[in-house]
């Protein structure tokens, strides 16, 4: 990265509030928002966005935030990265669609050449492009069952995979998120994820044995899930929607071993915590394993639409007609993701890991001088702060959470949050220290102001 120099290149990397959010022009924006658009938008807090570039972003009314939320972990290469923006004009300017499920260009042929280079695994792969996360799994779900022909796939409690109603079913977040949609689609058992700092079933790692991936076969594949049946067991390398969930070192060679075992394809969702997020290229190379199928979207374009499903020519072996869409591998958001690419190989999967490693301590510094936070844990520029009431219960401090974002978010801090009471801190990758410190700065006040009552 690039050594920056001090003074107002520097003040430009700050945040800065003119008019306590939000303002006038913002209210405005809002209250038409609330008669046009669907109330079923999770808005956390009332910004309205005017422009951004890089971590930053300034709203309507000219107030300034550094964005630690990218978008939902979307623009791995920070807003309007002048090099995206370049690519994305010049394939606008030579045509913005051709149906890439019907027709040929070279942008598409491209891409999934290099996402052949860079995903996990050996041999000849192939990808399916669609347009976005959620769509990737669904394109995963439906190609687990073509290949292997059973009818039962194996999920996580605490999972997100999307609201599809495929994906749907395969996601174990939040009661809200599948309310009144059933029957959604059939056959898909939810297990526990590796919950070690808060076990269902009061055990402690390692000690336990991974006593949560035995489960699956010493109960569930017993019980209720003939393993013959089964398709697929799909999981998140971290857990992001469920709370940043970080497992212990074996649990993903144990599921690798257990779908082995049983001819189960290993299915990994890495739309949130791929793209280089982790610190590594994808976030299941930090355990050595290869998944059967693999799933992209968010940052895999920064911020255009796209999301991809690469798998084994042997397991992508469908017949034409099987699966397809209008608009996936879009040859605009096509070229974004090949400069993206480019730009993560560069600098950016290597910046996510040292950023990310000075937040976790600089963090891990904030929770010895805070009592509200129980728990520090991510990989790269995906971390979770968990805050409890107590350390030694884990009593949840949901309403402190909550509280937290909307007081950061006065001041200048974009933040979201996880689980119950996770807040999750996923900036663009390209962030630098100076900017990572002046958000450790602003959580530091907020804590402070929240713990004092």
């Amino acid at each position: 990265m690039a050594k920056r120099s001090a003074g107002k290149s520097r003040q430009r990397d700050l945040p800065r509030i003119k008019t306590v959010p939000p303002g006038p022009k913002a209210r405005a924006w809002v209250a038409r928002d609330e008669q046009v658009l669907s109330a079923s938008a999770t808005r956390i807090y009332p910004l309205v966005v005017e422009q951004a570039r890089g971590a930053m972003v300034e709203d309507v009314d000219g107030n300034r935030y550094l964005d630690f939320t990218a978008g939902i972990a979307v623009v791995a290469t920070g807003h309007a990265h002048p090099k995206v923006v370049q690519a994305i004009r010049q394939q606008a300017a030579r045509f913005i669609h051709m149906a890439g499920t019907d027709f040929y260009y070279p942008a598409q042929v491209k891409l999934a050449e290099a996402l052949n280079r860079i995903t996990p695994g050996k041999g000849t792969k192939r990808t399916f492009f669609s347009n976005s996360g959620t769509e990737a799994m669904e394109a995963a779900f439906k190609l687990a069952r073509y290949r292997t022909r059973r009818p039962l796939t194996i999920a996580f409690l605490g999972a997100f995979h999307g609201r599809t109603m495929g994906s749907l079913s395969l996601t174990g977040s939040k009661a809200a998120q599948r309310r009144h949609f059933s029957p959604l689609v059939p056959g898909v058992t939810h297990v526990p994820y590796a919950y070690c700092y808060r076990c269902p079933y009061g055990l402690t790692y390692p000690s336990c044995k991974m006593h949560c991936v035995n489960v699956i076969r010493d109960v569930y594949l017993k019980t209720v899930v003939p393993p013959e049946d089964v398709a697929a067991i799909v999981v998140e390398p971290i857990q992001g929607e469920g709370g940043v969930v970080v497992p212990p070192p074996e649990f993903h060679p144990m599921l690798v071993e257990l779908a082995r075992e049983f001819d189960m394809l290993y299915v990994v969702d890495e739309v949130q915590t791929g793209m280089g997020r982790t610190g590594k290229m994808f976030a299941v190379e930090h355990w050595g394993v290869e998944p059967d199928i693999l799933a992209i979207g968010k940052g895999i374009a920064s911020g255009l639409p796209m999301g991809a499903t690469v798998a084994s020519a042997t397991v992508m072996n469908w017949k034409a007609g099987a699966h397809a869409n209008t608009f996936g591998g879009n040859p605009v958001a096509c070229e974004a993701a090949l400069v993206t690419i480019e730009l993560l190989e560069q600098t950016l999967v290597a910046n996510a890991a040292m950023v990310g490693g000075h937040l976790l301590r600089g963090l891990e510094e904030l929770k010895a001088r805070h009592r509200l936070i129980g728990d520090v844990r991510g990989k790269g520029l995906l971390i979770g702060v968990e805050c409890v009431r107590d350390r030694e219960t884990k009593e949840m401090a949901i309403q402190e959470r909550n509280d937290i974002i909307q007081r950061c978010f006065r001041k200048g801090l974009l933040l979201l949050g996880s689980g119950q009471n996770v807040i999750r801190i996923v900036p663009p990758l390209t962030i630098t220290r100076h900017e990572a410190d002046a958000a450790l700065d602003i959580l530091d006040s907020v804590l402070t102001d929240v713990e004092g009552g």
